[in-house]
């Protein structure tokens, strides 16, 4: 665990992010915690996979890492997300969440 931040864990190849989304925003931002949870604002609609395509283009925005390093590992039509985060450096990647 990353001082405080629930959300986030090691594991094998990355960091595990929790997310919960939430679709439909005026713009994509992260907003804070939710129930354990980074809470992501996501700009778009939660419709043919859309949401799912945009939280990985901006977490690749907000983190500096390509597409290719970011994976949606479970939640793929829910709000509840579970996203593995690949690098190298660890502890400076947790410390842009």
């Amino acid at each position: 665990m990353y001082a405080g931040k629930i959300y986030l864990s090691e594991v094998e190849g990355g960091l595990r992010l929790s997310l919960y989304v939430q679709p439909n925003a005026p713009k994509s931002a992260v907003v804070g915690e939710f129930n354990g949870a980074l809470k992501v604002k996501i700009k778009a609609l939660p419709i043919e996979g859309r949401a799912n395509e945009e939280i990985v283009a901006f977490l690749s925005r907000h983190l500096g890492l390509s597409k290719s390093q970011i994976q949606i590992l479970k939640g793929e039509t829910s709000r509840h997300k579970a996203v593995l985060l690949i690098a190298k450096d660890l502890a400076a990647l947790a410390q842009k969440l």
